[in-house]
């Protein structure tokens, strides 16, 4: 169960249906994401996995990390790790995380917190569980998002951004079929607050079975859909999707879900993630923490690197 809710959509600003003659998006294409481990060893899906990047920019990739109910003793986390060239969008939807870098951000986010860090020219971060989760074990669900950064920003200075759940846009579509939660960027002249360099919109909806939303689409970004939860259709053709897979949106000026009539009792709705950005179209260069333009960048990062110029651990800092 999503942490953020409203006990009744009909009260929240709505998300008016386009009006007048506008382009319906076609579904090019939907993949299913492989299932892996990631840092020590919590399990993820590759929501992106075999989606062409023309398609993607300036998304790189994301990960749905759970949803999985621990065990005392099982939670796990990242080690310290460095990145530079993009940021990284943690939103959390159960459980709580606790983030820390070598430039003095961080902090414990909880269901329906994001944690937005910009890493820019380059620092050293972790997350993990907090103990409290590691001794008792609980629920941990949430999604990570890789944004690419254009050249210009690429070594901008590191910034931190901790919003809370409370702060998001809550939006409904006009029969109150849905909740929006607009974590950044633009929806039919709402605005969320997550402040980004390369201009994304990032919406997580729960759709009720049988409730259909058209959402305005700006014709110039790209438009993705990933289902965290549920089953449904995607498309005026009506593509089937369920959990773990992505639709990938074609060219127009709105696109359209669907939830099933029928839904099982572990997820009674259609939750998904919602993702739409200008694309930078620029040359990428891309292994493991860093994302560059060149094959020059790529090397200069990891020399920067293993050569401490990309922070320290900080000496507070169990190991």
């Amino acid at each position: 169960m999503p942490a953020i809710t409203a006990p009744n959509p009909l009260a929240l600003p709505r998300v008016a249906a386009p009006a007048g003659e506008v382009a319906a998006r076609p579904v090019l294409a939907v993949t299913t994401a492989p299932s892996g481990l990631e840092g020590e060893g919590f399990p993820v899906r590759r929501a992106f996995a075999g989606i062409n990047y023309q398609y993607l920019d300036p998304f790189i990739m994301m990960d749905q990390m759970g949803e999985v109910d621990y065990a005392p003793g099982e939670p796990k986390g990242t080690p310290w790790h460095p990145h530079r060239g993009f940021e990284t969008v943690t939103y959390l939807i159960d459980g709580t995380f606790v983030h820390q870098d070598s430039e003095g951000g961080g902090g414990t986010i909880s269901g329906g917190d994001t944690q937005w860090m910009t890493a820019g020219s380059g620092l050293l971060h972790i997350e993990a569980p907090p103990e409290e989760l590691v001794v008792k074990g609980g629920l941990f669900h949430g999604v990570q998002l890789w944004v690419n950064l254009p050249a210009k920003d690429k070594m901008r200075n590191p910034r931190y951004q901790d919003i809370h759940g409370g702060k998001v846009k809550l939006l409904s579509t006009p029969d109150g079929g849905a909740l929006l939660r607009l974590i950044a960027g633009e929806l039919d002249g709402h605005e969320g607050p997550g402040i980004t360099h390369s201009p994304i919109t990032m919406v997580h909806a729960t759709v009720t079975p049988g409730a259909r939303i058209t959402l305005p689409w700006r014709p110039d970004w790209n438009a993705l859909a990933y289902v965290l939860a549920g089953r449904g259709s995607v498309g005026t053709d009506r593509r089937p999707v369920r959990l773990g897979q992505t639709a990938v949106f074609g060219d127009g000026d709105s696109l359209t879900l669907r939830a099933d009539e029928s839904q099982d009792s572990h997820h009674p709705a259609l939750d998904v993630i919602l993702l739409g950005g200008r694309p930078i179209r620029e040359p990428m260069a891309h292994y493991g923490p860093f994302v560059m333009n060149t094959q020059a960048e790529l090397t200069q990062a990891f020399n920067d690197f293993q050569a401490g110029r990309l922070g320290r651990i900080p000496a507070t800092t169990a190991s």
